[in-house]
């Protein structure tokens, strides 16, 4: 794994992935390494994530205006298995870099994508990121231990944080799966 540098190694695979975002009128996010990275602390990551609110009958369009950008299908039957797992598994060849597409649905990811934050990598490149506290929730549910440590990362970067937003979508999948810690791990830092 490499250290993640926006600037150098994901210039444009991230440029291919935010154009082809904004044909889709913005309705997504670039999620994972690069916005831990950005808005948290730095850390390792060798492929790019992103969060787009789209119906599984747009994803063939979706397929097509992506393979104009250079991003094509890194397995087969990309759509058969995005319609199965909500997830297009992509890769961006000229840097061979890959690309790891969420559809998303949820309440929670629509208002992620309005609040939705424009993040300036250079003169060049704008990339839309969540809030720290929308990333924190993700983090949170995705709830590895790479998940708990850049959540506090983040905490460490932005200490003015909505910790009601948090607390509250937090608890509510925590209820909704079951799973009482993804809230109880994280509440002590955010006091």
């Amino acid at each position: 794994m490499t250290p993640i540098d926006p600037q150098d190694f994901f210039h444009d695979p991230l440029e291919s992935l935010e154009r082809l975002l904004s044909q889709f009128d913005n309705q997504g996010v670039i999620i994972g390494g690069i916005a831990v990275s950005l808005l948290g602390q730095a850390r390792f990551t060798e492929d790019l994530d992103a969060m787009v609110l789209l119906s599984i009958d747009e994803i063939p369009h979706f397929l097509e205006v992506a393979k104009s950008e250079g991003i094509e299908p890194r397995i087969a039957q990309a759509d058969d298995f995005a319609r199965r797992n909500r997830v297009l598994l992509l890769r961006h060849t000229a840097s061979q870099t890959d690309i790891d597409i969420s559809l998303g649905i949820l309440p929670f990811e629509q208002e992620m994508v309005a609040r939705s934050q424009v993040y300036e990598i250079d003169q060049a490149l704008k990339i839309h990121l969540p809030t720290p506290e929308d990333l924190i929730i993700m983090k949170a549910i995705a709830h590895r231990p790479k998940d708990l440590l850049d959540i506090q990362g983040i905490i460490g970067n932005h200490p003015h944080l909505d910790r009601a937003r948090i607390q509250d979508w937090v608890t509510q999948f925590a209820e909704l799966l079951e799973r009482p810690e993804l809230w109880e791990d994280i509440a002590g830092w955010l006091q």
